[in-house]
């Protein structure tokens, strides 16, 4: 019997191995990388910049932050260099770092290869990426989009910098080739004046739920979608929570105008504006409000429109939470 038994528990084990394996070596299974040339003319290297900078912000986590100002602005000087750490610490399932955009790292790179990443979220040599990238929104954004983006990076200035491999932990070794699917891409852009239709369209291309929607156990938490609460640790000290975008009266936008909202954003598109100094262990934000208020005014417009439309979560947001002082 005991024979039997260990003979049943060796084949089993033998079976998890071969599927582990399989998950590791076979997938992800997105297909090869299509063969397309983006066109490197002016007017999609313009909006991709634009895009890049300010609607889709890859500038912001593709380059370092200045954490001793206030909302972190980009340091010009870095643009698209990569090595940002997103790791356990914000309660991630693993330590994930920014790729290099610049030439240095994407020069032997074909344009579907980076179209692929881009909208499948699977690298060059195959390997899947976590969606903190957030491939599974932009794989829903019209192609030109995505050419426009990657007419741009064409054109940043090459920075050394050879960034830390990402390492998942524990279960997401295996999971995180099992996320990226295959998928046609046929959306279009919406007509601008649809707003609630174009206002959805706008927030996955800057991606307001990654950060607006909280975690449990490395898992966006659905029912929350927009309802704030994501927490981010401050290199300054103290933690800082993303806000409630939903309409609830009491905890989220239900009570701002749509001119409250787009000023919230514009108050910083301002010649004159500089971003103050932070203090340590004082309030600082993740939101990269300086790359947002370059958004035109009535992409801020059909954002409003959108959110407002969205369920109501009454959840009451604590902003700030300071460390422990020495």
């Amino acid at each position: 019997m005991m024979k039997i038994l260990l003979a049943v528990l060796a084949t089993f084990i033998i079976i998890i191995v071969i599927a582990l394996s399989y998950v590791k070596l076979a997938l992800p299974d997105v297909g090869a990388a299509e063969s397309i040339t983006v066109e490197l003319s002016p007017e999609r290297i313009s909006r991709g910049e634009y895009l890049f900078k300010h609607r889709m912000a890859c500038a912001v986590c593709h380059s370092s932050r200045d954490w001793t100002k206030y909302a972190g602005p980009v340091v010009p000087e870095t643009l698209g260099k990569g090595g940002q750490q997103f790791s356990e610490k914000k309660g991630l399932p693993g330590n994930f770092t920014a790729k290099n955009l610049t030439p240095y790292h994407l020069k032997d790179w074909t344009d579907g290869e980076l179209f692929r990443a881009i909208t499948l979220g699977v690298s060059k040599d195959g390997r899947p990426l976590f969606p903190i990238m957030p491939y599974e929104n932009y794989r829903q954004l019209d192609r030109e989009d995505i050419y426009d983006v990657i007419a741009y990076i064409r054109t940043l200035n090459s920075i050394e910098n050879d960034v830390a491999e990402s390492e998942p932990a524990g279960p997401m070794n295996f999971i995180i080739h099992l996320i990226p699917q295959a998928t046609e891409m046929n959306a279009k852009e919406p007509d601008h004046a649809s707003l609630e239709a174009f206002g959805k369209y706008l927030t996955l291309s800057a991606s307001c739920n990654h950060c607006h929607t909280p975690m449990q156990d490395g898992q966006y938490i659905e029912e929350m979608a927009f309802a704030g609460g994501f927490e981010f640790p401050l290199e300054s000290g103290g933690i800082v929570r993303s806000s409630n975008i939903t309409p609830d009266l009491q905890t989220g936008i239900g009570k701002w105008s749509q001119e409250q909202f787009i000023k919230r954003f514009k108050q910083y598109d301002d010649s004159n504006y500089v971003s103050g100094d932070i203090q340590a262990n004082t309030f600082n934000t993740e939101m990269p409000w300086i790359a947002y208020s370059k958004m035109d005014t009535v992409e801020l417009k059909a954002i409003y429109t959108y959110l407002k439309s969205l369920k109501a979560v009454n959840n009451q947001i604590v902003r700030f939470s300071p460390g422990r002082t020495q």
